[in-house]
């Protein structure tokens, strides 16, 4: 797909309502006021997945058939210390509580502003992944949905770094199982399913869990576009269409290692532009606003490569701890936001630790497969619910 036909796919969602800017984002006043999202200072103790705050959610067009709350729960952040994280908990109002299969449903790319939130997007009908979100739902499977670390009315988020996002995942499910409202069980099978962000997220949580949350009943992964090497993927959009994903991806890293410096090689109009993008930028605006733009035009030198960033990109590559699950890994030949060859190299890297993994190639482009991808996921999460013996195309 070219990029001016991609542009044209994210304006019709945009225009049908799928997708909606920051500007329009905002929830209502009163029980929705914006104050849910800001953490306790101090953090209180406990556990991660520890259960801090909770409000219902409008669910958007689940509101009928579903249950659902926003919550804030504890986490674990990049560099090891606790954090508190917002995320969304649905329930079919049809399903068994106490037997409920729960799916993490891991966000792909929302934008750095506050308004992008993936709460948010969800309670106000807006969620640009609502058909494998329906798609869930319908099955009758739990859904937890985290908004990563740092969407608050001041946002740091901590954008495509998978330290962060892994424990995000994880302990959303743990939330999901300690909220009393919602009855789920403790021991209920999990599965993370999630797509370029997302898949990465997904990828990281279950390369995390053996040793970060063993008691998860963890069955499956399904993890579609995944950046599983940041250098790979970020350096090839610079002047291309999905340089606001680079630019942004270096705001998130920033964010999560304060000892990287992002504004020490900024320049002026690189300052301008980011914090621009942080205030108002969901996913439309980072490919549309910031398409073709240039690093060089944001900075003073290429700061990004010196070794304090090599050493955090390369503490966020995937494939170091190979999940204990079978996995289903699929992207687009297409791709033109995250490069094929270096999600190859994962699935290859799965397959040499003995991961029962399913390798799947579409071909099609990044965005399309968001969608075209729904039904051979679902088919895999079901499959693993059900207990079926996991197949491999090693």
């Amino acid at each position: 797909m070219t990029a001016r036909r991609v542009l044209a796919v994210f304006l019709a969602l945009a225009l049908a309502g799928v997708f909606a800017p920051a500007a329009s984002a905002a929830p209502a006043a009163g029980p929705f006021d914006d104050s849910f999202y800001t953490p306790p200072s101090p953090l209180p103790a406990g556990k991660p997945g520890d259960v801090l705050r909770w409000r219902p959610s409008n669910a958007g067009p689940r509101k009928a058939s579903v249950d659902a709350w926003q919550v804030m729960y504890l986490s674990t952040n990049a560099l090891g210390q606790p954090d508190a994280v917002t995320g969304t908990v649905l329930v079919p109002k049809t399903a068994n509580r106490a037997t409920a299969p729960i799916v993490s449903f891991d966000p792909g790319t929302h934008g750095p502003a506050f308004g992008c939130t993936p709460s948010k997007m969800i309670d106000i009908g807006a969620f640009y992944e609502q058909p494998g979100l329906d798609d869930l739902l319908d099955a009758g499977y739990a859904v937890t949905v985290p908004d990563y670390e740092g969407y608050q009315s001041t946002p740091k988020t901590t954008y495509v770094v998978g330290r962060s996002e892994g424990p995000a995942v994880i302990d959303g499910v743990r939330a999901a199982q300690r909220l009393t409202a919602a009855g789920l069980s403790s021991t209920s099978k999990v599965v993370f399913r999630g797509y370029s962000q997302g898949g990465g997220a997904a990828a990281w949580a279950g390369e995390l869990q053996p040793t970060y949350a063993p008691e998860l009943n963890l069955v499956g992964i399904a993890a579609g576009g995944v950046p599983s090497d940041l250098v790979q993927v970020t350096l090839q959009l610079d002047g291309k269409f999905g340089f606001g994903v680079f630019a942004y991806a270096l705001v998130g890293l920033d964010q999560a290692y304060p000892e990287l410096q992002l504004d020490s090689f900024l320049s002026d109009n690189g300052r301008a532009k980011l914090a621009e993008m942080k205030q108002s930028a969901c996913t439309f605006e980072l490919l549309t606003t910031y398409a073709n733009q240039k690093i060089a035009d944001y900075t003073t030198g290429p700061g990004y490569i010196k070794p304090a960033w090599v050493a955090r990109l390369n503490e966020n590559k995937l494939g170091g701890t190979p999940p204990k699950v079978p996995v289903f890994q699929y992207h687009a030949t297409g791709d033109q936001l995250v490069q094929f060859a270096q999600a190859d190299a994962l699935h290859q890297a799965y397959c040499a630790a003995g991961v029962a993994e399913t390798w799947k190639t579409y071909d099609t482009d990044h965005i399309t497969l968001v969608y075209t991808g729904n039904a051979d996921v679902l088919a895999f999460v079901k499959d693993r619910i059900e207990g079926k013996p996991a197949s491999s195309n090693c």
